[in-house]
C-alpha cells in the first residue's frame, strides 16, 4: 500500500477536524485529514430543498453567545438570521392544548426548578447511579411524566434507563443552565444561517483543498518517540503528530499500539452516542404564522420538539426532533408513515396544511455508521470516564479534540470549534518546542 508522510495528520473531518486543520495550515504546518465517510462535516449536513432553500439535518442552532461560532461565519460571509419563536412554545397533548399554568405544567417547571438547583451544586456521585427513568417514575401524574419525559429525549438523546441525574446536572450546568438549553431566542437556539451549516464546513474545507481524504477509515495508529503511523482503509499515513477528533464511541474501534491509558482506553466502554432522529418539512409559506405558532412541544405519538426554522424570506421550514428510544422506533417504518407519524399530531394545532408539505428531509443520525448518533457522547450510567468534558491530554505523539473535550460549550459546535482551536495550538507548540 501507498505511505503518504505529513507532518500532522487530522482524523475526522467534523468541525472540530477541519477548524484544527484550517488553523495548522495557516501556520504554515504540513497538515492532512483522514474522515471515513463521503463528505465533510460530521454531525453537520445540509440539504437543498425543491425550493431552493437549505435546511440542515444536523446541527444548525447558534447560540447567543456562541461567539467563536459566530465569529467564524461571519469571517465566512454567511447570513445569520434570527428564530421566529414565541415566548413559550405550544404544548400539544393528543387533541388538547396545555396551559401554561395548568397544575401539570406548574409541577413540571417546579421540578425541572429543583434540577437547575441541582446542576448548580456539586451533584453527590451517589446520585450516578440513580437513572433519569428511575427519578421519572417518582414524578406524579402521567402528563407531567410525559413532559418532562419529551423534554429529556428531545435535550439529550439519551436512553434514560442509562442516564444518571448526576450525568444530567453536570450537563445543564456546563451547556449554561436549562433556560440557556430550552431557549431558541437568547438561548441555545438562538440563530440560524442561511446557507446551512454546511456554509461553514464548506468555508473551512475550501481552505484545505486536496489536503482531505474522503473514504478513508482509520483502523490503527501506532505511535513512537519519532511520531505516528496511521492505518487506514486506504493505505498508511506517516506523521509526527495526529489529531483525534472521532466522537469516542466510533473512536474505540480504532486499535492503538501501544494501547492507550486506561483514562482514554474505557471511553467507549463508558460511553454511547444519543439517538436522535431530526426532520424538516419544507412549505411554500411558513402558514402557521397566522395561528398558533410553530414552536410546539408534543407529547403524543412519539414525542417531539417542533421548530419554525423559516429562513427571512421563506419558504416554510418545520423542523422536528425527536430523541431517545422513541426515534429507534421510527426506524422500522416507511418514510411515508415515519412522515404521517411526524406529522399527524401536528395537524389538530396547525391545521390539515401541515399534512402536504413540498419537501420533506429527515435523517436518523443513530443509523449513520460514521457517526453512530447524536447530538452528543454520553456517558453510561455508573460511570465516571465518560462526563464531560472528556480527557484531552496528548498521549504521546496523540491528540485529542472533538466537541466532547471542549471546556466551554461541550455538545456544541461552539464546543467543537474550541477544541480544534485548542489542538492546532497544542500541536503548533509541541513541534516548535
Amino acid at each position: 500500500m501507498l505511505e503518504v508522510v505529513m507532518t500532522v495528520a487530522v482524523i475526522g473531518a467534523g468541525v472540530a477536524g477541519l477548524t484544527a486543520a484550517r488553523e495548522l495550515h495557516r501556520r504554515g504546518i504540513d497538515v492532512l485529514v483522514l474522515e471515513a465517510a463521503d463528505r465533510v462535516g460530521g454531525r453537520t449536513m445540509s440539504e437543498t430543498t425543491a425550493l431552493g432553500s437549505t435546511v440542515d439535518l444536523g446541527g444548525q442552532w447558534i447560540g447567543h453567545d456562541h461567539r467563536r461560532l459566530i465569529g467564524l461565519a461571519d469571517e465566512l460571509g454567511l447570513n445569520r438570521y434570527p428564530m421566529h419563536t414565541a415566548p413559550v412554545p405550544t404544548l400539544i397533548d393528543g387533541s388538547r392544548r396545555l396551559s401554561a399554568v395548568s397544575p401539570a405544567v406548574l409541577l413540571a417547571v417546579a421540578i425541572l426548578g429543583g434540577v437547575e438547583v441541582l446542576s448548580r451544586v456539586v451533584a453527590p456521585r451517589r446520585w450516578n447511579d440513580t437513572t433519569v427513568e428511575s427519578w421519572l417514575r417518582r414524578v406524579p401524574g402521567r402528563t407531567t411524566r410525559r413532559l418532562l419525559e419529551v423534554l429529556a429525549g428531545v435535550s439529550w438523546t439519551a436512553d434514560l434507563d442509562r442516564h444518571s441525574i448526576y450525568a444530567m446536572a453536570r450537563m445543564i450546568r456546563q451547556q449554561g443552565g436549562l433556560r440557556t438549553m430550552l431557549s431558541t431566542r437568547g438561548g441555545a437556539q438562538d440563530s440560524l444561517l442561511v446557507e446551512g451549516m454546511a456554509g461553514l464546513t464548506a468555508g473551512l474545507a475550501a481552505e484545505l483543498g486536496a489536503r482531505i481524504h474522503l473514504g478513508h477509515r482509520v483502523t490503527g495508529i501506532s505511535r513512537d518517540g519519532d511520531g505516528v503511523t496511521v492505518q487506514t482503509t486506504a493505505g498508511d499515513f506517516t506523521a509526527t503528530k495526529a489529531i483525534v477528533t472521532v466522537p469516542a464511541p466510533m473512536a474505540g474501534s480504532i486499535v492503538h499500539h501501544p494501547p492507550l491509558p486506561p483514562e482514554h482506553a474505557r471511553l467507549a466502554e463508558h460511553t454511547y452516542m444519543g439517538s436522535v432522529y431530526k426532520a424538516i418539512a419544507v412549505y411554500d409559506r411558513p402558514f402557521w404564522r397566522q395561528g398558533a405558532g410553530g414552536e410546539l412541544i408534543v407529547l403524543d405519538g412519539p414525542g417531539a420538539g417542533v421548530f419554525d426554522t423559516s429562513p427571512p424570506d421563506g419558504p416554510g421550514h418545520l423542523c422536528v426532533l425527536i430523541g431517545g428510544p422513541a426515534a429507534r422506533e421510527l426506524d422500522g417504518l416507511s418514510a411515508a408513515d415515519r412522515q404521517r407519524t411526524v406529522l399527524e399530531p401536528l395537524a389538530g394545532r396547525l391545521g390539515p396544511e401541515v399534512l402536504r408539505p413540498v419537501g420533506w428531509h429527515e435523517k436518523s443520525w443513530h443509523t449513520d455508521e460514521y457517526v453512530g448518533g447524536g447530538y452528543t457522547v454520553l456517558p453510561i450510567a455508573g460511570t465516571v470516564g465518560g462526563l464531560l468534558p472528556l480527557p484531552a491530554a496528548p498521549v504521546g505523539n496523540v491528540h485529542w479534540a472533538g466537541t466532547e473535550t471542549a471546556g466551554d460549550h461541550p455538545g456544541y459546535i461552539e464546543g467543537a470549534i474550541e477544541s480544534g482551536l485548542r489542538v492546532a495550538q497544542e500541536v503548533a507548540a509541541a513541534l516548535a518546542g
